[in-house]
């Protein structure tokens, strides 16, 4: 059975997708065939494979089983900003239910024949970004029915971001799986007081703490974290 996680953020660059490729990292570690997908990309630079981010491409680096970069992320938007304000500035209309069915066949690819037993989903920005005028990216999970990886971006303010995206995940009936604390501010003042406040205050587990990397590769970043309380 795969087991498939999807992985939000406090904010944009909440270290999302460093802490998505060093859990990929983990799984590929304790011998899992692994697959890292982005449905939707906001921000893209020109490769020999046409438009691609830079995120997808890192999920696409370290899964264990290859897929064409269009199943990691079919839906990609050139500019780096709210994918719905993109989407518009490109005369693209997005919509969850077509994100639901790429992300679903890519779940059921078997590369080679082989099944993923550990997949990662990265969503776009944060819990509630807008996906269109009506739908954000909580509706991308609530569809696709699979346990969410909160990640809280260790900065000024993280406590109130971090307490209101799991409440908001919470009421909307999806299961926190684990969270994970990133810091993406070098000079915040009172780490250590913040992590353990975040520890007091969310009851779900926690699968630790990535400090500031000057070299943040997903390798490094693994060592900083675990999956067994994932219950794999």
């Amino acid at each position: 059975m795969t087991q498939t996680f999807f992985v939000t953020g406090t904010d944009t660059d909440a270290g999302k997708t460093l802490v998505s490729a060093a859990l990929l990292t983990l799984a590929a570690g304790k011998k899992l065939h692994t697959l890292g997908l982005k449905p939707l990309a906001a921000g893209g630079l020109q490769t020999e494979q046409g438009l691609c981010n830079e995120d997808a491409l890192l999920l696409q680096q370290v899964a264990t089983l290859a897929l064409d970069y269009q199943q990691v992320n079919p839906v990609i938007l050139a500019e780096a900003m709210a994918p719905h304000i993109a989407a518009m500035h490109e005369g693209k209309r997005l919509s969850v239910a077509q994100l639901v069915g790429y992300t679903r066949g890519a779940l059921m690819s078997r590369p080679g024949g082989v099944k993923p037993d550990f997949c990662v989903i990265e969503g776009a920005g944060g819990w509630r970004v807008p996906l269109t005028s009506t739908q954000t990216t909580a509706d991308l999970a609530k569809e696709l029915k699979c346990p969410v990886i909160l990640v809280v971006g260790m900065k000024l303010g993280c406590l109130n971001h971090a307490l209101l995206t799991a409440e908001a995940i919470t009421r909307d009936g999806v299961k926190i799986a684990g969270w994970v604390a990133s810091q993406v501010d070098p000079k915040m003042y009172a780490v250590e007081e913040n992590l353990d406040t975040l520890k007091h205050l969310l009851s779900f587990p926690h699968l630790g703490f990535v400090p500031w990397l000057k070299n943040a590769t997903p390798e490094a970043a693994a060592e900083h974290l675990s999956i067994e309380p994932l219950q794999l």
